[in-house]
């Protein structure tokens, strides 16, 4: 106004000094030319201002030579804020010369044309001629303040182009908790509202829903300050941002928002390939344009207040109450164990039997052969007695049974000691002799000879594939550990560094695209978006640290019974071989920790994080299961681990190129189908079976013989019922992989791994109960509360809260609130039931054959 009046005082001097400009019109001409800096282009434009006033609609025309400017007053109050809300429509579409509206503010100025150009991917563009803005509204420190702005109207173009004109105030401009609100928005009529922090709440939930998929739209928060950035070219500039179909939802801290406010920003995009809807045609021509339709979104928005601390205190508090109960539980039977285990030590060494009616013999400390090792038939006759001597004295598996009088089992004892002590002497040296190394046995011609002649019975028993030293075993299947803790450390680290860079690029971003929570249950805690997807991984790593105390309880007292020459630790049950247990316990440990690190940010790129180590504990768990009964000709820690590696290598494979990719799955389920045969042939002919240029010729041969020549059955019938049904299972997964190509590699091939394990374990009881074998109570007590426990578990695996495969936005759509204390969703649920469900499954694997602990090795069938 300054400016003007100087302008004034200039004009009225001027006509003093030349008489001859004296015309109001060339005075206001040269003032135009002026003040808008236009004389040089040869035009000139008339200003017009207008007082206007809320919620009055203005017809006006404009030109390149007039402009029209709207002003407007309004009271604010401090403690009451009101929207204001512009509103234009063009009734002509002049996309050559649009109309610029200006808004100047107190401390800000936003400009747009109309009509509105916003542009899409592949720069295609859409024109808008109806625009609605929000003006953001600057502080005031005083109780109540008049506050001015102006609306500017121009145009470049010579021909008059009609528009209308709307300023209006906007009912509820400020959010309250728990109360949802509704309103319309599209791509150039965007909507934002303040909320302010009530008093003692410290976290909301920002919550905007629609009934309706598309459009897609963006929802944003972001700070009290000027300008607002509400359209779909620049709603991502600042504060935190997500797209959405239905649902979305953002956790907002008042620590992140100095003035205790902020503003809830929600933008229609212009196109819906953010959020995986259809792509639309190319553009013929790069500047065309292209009609937008109609894009107009309901949606309503809720904020409402998140869990306090004492929510975070009392989830933490479950979560380590749960896990620590199984410590407790374990230290109860371990005490009763070791009460039974006395009383039953006292009986057997009581003052009245005499030491070989006790079922045990002094012997060399080097004795650690199998039974088998020693082809004396007394030998064998001798421990026989001995071994059912332990169980009143009566036959095992089919014998008649039979009671010894104490006068010959004294005799049969006696000679036990006299043949062992002699036989110790031998082998001692035999031992010293020899390295403990696996490769001095498989060198040897008569060793591989005997191989066959041993591992080609039709009836095989432990004994049979007991027969290495169990040292060199010892050595071997410790491999398995330090391999796999060796890979843990040299995974782990560069994962948690990557997770870490995730996290800071979200929070310094916004951008909650990134990142595939279950945001209506996320509850954050200091950098961490989703602190109890976190926590509820800790049921991995404790139960995996009880189970190898376990195993290693276990491991401390095999040993000791070692020691001092316990007969059944040398000559009965199982061969105790711990090295592949401690794997599995490292596995689930790791997995635990792996599991968090992909939750702290779960998307498309470190899905392996959380699959790889599922995969190896699958494994280990088959590796075991075929290490009970054929502890000589398990895989080496070597081959199982690059087997595994393999395994991981396709599931990467098959995330990056395996959607709809006809190429991949062939060869993916040519691959599968071949393993699978190899395997079978392996496991069928216990190893014993060579690879190489003659394979197709003794093929023909075994066909010709056993099939066209004379029909024979199958030799092993129980390995050809596995096998067969084996074959099945995986050729009808592969035909479903090769037919359907699922999204979801990575689940389908952890699928794969996880039905062959369940085939081979009801294999496995199937057969040991058809061998007349048993199974005592604790191990039935946790097949049975292990599989209730799986059962519960994968229900909740199969709520599906979010999903990578989809988009952001579609994954969003499967959000749900949290089940469990106001701070565990179901996902969480599934962790807590699996990591139980998976120790539980170890249990079953370390206990289930207690009940040959005192049966012969060589009345132990292999299966």
């Amino acid at each position: 106004m300054a400016s003007r009046s100087s302008w004034k005082s200039r004009l009225k001097r001027s006509r003093l000094r030349a008489p001859g400009w004296t015309r109001p019109g060339l005075a206001a001409l040269f003032w135009l030319c002026v003040t808008q800096s236009v004389c040089g282009a040869g035009a000139a434009k008339a200003v017009m201002q207008k007082d206007a006033e809320f919620d009055v609609t203005y017809n006006d025309t404009v030109t390149s030579v007039n402009q029209t400017t709207y002003a407007f007053n309004h009271t604010i109050s401090r403690n009451k804020t009101e929207g204001v809300r512009v509103t234009v429509d063009v009734l002509e579409q002049t996309l050559e010369a649009p109309i610029l509206f200006v808004v100047r503010q107190k401390q800000a100025v936003m400009s747009f044309q109309v009509p509105l150009i916003l542009r899409g991917l592949y720069q295609r563009k859409y024109p808008y001629k109806h625009v609605g803005r929000t003006l953001c509204q600057p502080p005031t420190r005083a109780a109540s303040e008049t506050q001015y702005f102006f609306v500017d109207v121009s145009t470049l173009s010579s021909h008059r182009t009609n528009y209308q004109l709307r300023v209006s105030r906007v009912e509820s401009f400020t959010l309250q908790t728990d109360k949802k609100f509704s309103f319309t928005a599209s791509p150039s009529q965007p909507q934002f509202f303040k909320y302010v922090f009530p008093d003692g709440m410290d976290t909301v939930i920002v919550k905007v829903n629609s009934d309706v998929n598309f459009p897609c739209s963006v929802m944003s928060v972001q700070d009290i300050q000027c300008p607002v950035y509400d359209l779909d070219n620049n709603v991502g500039f600042i504060g935190m941002y997500q797209t959405m179909t239905k649902k979305g939802a953002i956790t907002v801290q008042r620590k992140d928002f100095p003035s205790n406010s902020f503003y809830v920003v929600v933008v229609v995009k212009t196109e819906d390939e953010a959020c995986g809807g259809p792509l639309r045609f190319y553009p013929l021509q790069p500047d065309e344009l292209i009609d937008a339709g109609n894009r107009t979104k309901d949606l309503d928005v809720l904020v409402s207040p998140a869990i306090n601390s004492e929510k975070y205190v009392i989830g933490m508090l479950f979560c380590l109450g749960i896990f620590l109960s199984f410590y407790v539980v374990t230290l109860l039977v371990a005490c009763m164990e070791n009460k039974r285990l006395k009383r039953r030590e006292m009986y057997e060494n009581a003052p009245d039997m005499s030491p070989a009616e006790t079922g045990k013999t002094p012997a060399s400390p080097y004795e650690y052969g199998s039974f088998a090792d020693n082809g004396s038939t007394l030998s064998s006759e001798a421990v026989t007695d001995s071994a059912t001597s332990t169980d009143n004295n009566y036959g095992y598996l089919g014998q008649e049974p039979f009671k010894r009088r104490p006068f010959l089992s004294h005799l049969h004892h006696v000679a036990v000691r006299i043949e062992r002590s002699l036989d110790s002497v031998a082998r001692s040296r035999q031992e010293s002799l020899s390295s403990v190394e696996e490769d001095d046995y498989d060198t040897l011609d008569d060793i591989d000879s005997d191989k066959n002649i041993v591992r080609t019975k039709k009836y095989l028993c432990v004994s049979d594939l007991a027969r290495k030293d169990k040292r060199v075993l010892s050595k071997k299947y410790q491999i398995y550990f330090w391999n796999i803790a060796t890979i843990a450390v040299f995974y782990a680290l560069p994962v948690i560094q990557l997770v870490i860079t995730y996290q800071t690029v979200v929070n310094v971003t916004g951008n909650q695209d990134i990142c595939y929570y279950n945001f209506l249950c996320a509850h954050p805690l200091g950098a961490l978006s989703a602190f109890n997807n976190i926590l509820s991984n800790l049921g991995y790593v404790m139960l995996g640290l009880l189970f190898l105390l376990i195993v290693l309880k276990r491991d401390v007292i095999h040993n000791r019974a070692l020691v001092r020459n316990d007969l059944n630790a040398l000559e009965c049950g199982i061969p105790k071989h711990f090295g592949v247990y401690y794997a599995m316990g490292t596995a689930l440990m790791m997995e635990g920790l792996l599991s968090a690190c992909y939750h702290v940010c779960p998307n498309y790129t470190n899905f392996q994080f959380d699959t790889s180590f599922m995969y190896m504990i699958a494994g280990l768990c088959m590796l075991k299961l075929y290490q009970k009964r054929h502890p000589d000709i398990n895989a080496s820690a070597y081959t199982a681990y690059a087997c595994l590696a393999g395994v991981i290598f396709f599931s990467v494979l098959g995330v990056v190129f395996g959607r709809g990719n006809m190429v991949f799955w062939i060869v993916f389920s040519v691959i599968h189908i071949l393993a699978t045969m190899f395997l079978s042939t392996q496991l069928y002919y216990m190893g014993r079976w060579r690879l190489d240029a003659g394979i197709l010729r003794r093929i023909v041969y075994v066909i010709y013989t056993d099939c066209i020549r004379q029909c024979s059955g199958p030799m092993y019938i129980d390995r050809m019922v596995l096998l067969v049904m084996g074959n099945i299972v995986n050729w009808s997964l592969a035909a479903y992989g090769l037919i359907e190509r699922p999204n979801d590699f990575a689940s389908y091939l952890l699928a794969i791994a996880i039905c062959n394990l369940l085939l081979y374990f009801a294999f496995y009881i199937i057969m040991k109960l058809r061998s007349g074998e048993r199974i005592k109570c604790l191990p039935l007590v946790c097949i049975l509360f292990t599989a209730v426990v799986w059962g519960f578990a994968l229900y909740f695996f199969f709520q599906g809260l979010s999903t990578w495969q989809k988009t952001p936005a579609e994954s969003r759509e499967h959000n749900r609130d949290c089940i469990l204390l106001s701070f565990f969703d179901d996902h969480d649920i599934w962790h807590f039931l699996s990591s139980i469900a998976m120790f539980g499954s170890f249990l079953v694997l370390l206990t289930m054959d207690d009940d040959l602990d005192t049966v012969q090795r060589d009345k132990i069938f292999v299966f």
